[in-house]
């Protein structure tokens, strides 16, 4: 069985139990249309698996491919201090085409986001948070 080079931990996002058969790690970009393809191929997997996959995602923006991936990824960790996580998660790979600033703010508005919180999303705190992952 491989091991990760960096484990699992509780910094990380996950869905599901320690317990699972299945820890299953995507690095995923919510501007790449593989990891787009991927989220709906990985929501039916859960739905299949159940209690027996884990899933574990990590921020993985290719900046220099895909010009909106970087504020996407820091819009989902901001999301996160909110305990809003997968809530945005969901919202910006359903909503791939729409990752612009103005999207961000019209999926922060739907989530509840106040527009103070909203601006701490840029501000280069969770840079070092992504670039972790």
């Amino acid at each position: 069985m491989s091991k990760l080079s960096i484990p699992v931990s509780k910094q990380d996002h996950i869905q599901g139990y320690e317990t699972a058969a299945v820890t299953l790690v995507e690095y995923g970009d919510y501007e790449c249309p593989y990891c787009g393809e991927a989220y709906y191929v990985l929501k039916a997997a859960q739905q299949a698996m159940g209690e027996d996959l884990r899933f574990v995602f990590r921020n993985f923006p290719l900046a220099e491919m895909h010009p909106h991936a970087l504020h996407a990824a820091e819009f989902a960790e901001m999301a996160a201090t909110q305990g809003l996580f997968w809530q945005a998660h969901d919202l910006l790979y359903k909503n791939q085409s729409a990752l612009t600033d103005h999207d961000l703010h019209e999926y922060a508005t739907a989530l509840g986001i106040a527009p103070v919180t909203l601006a701490t999303a840029f501000d280069g705190r969770f840079q070092e948070r992504i670039e972790t992952d």
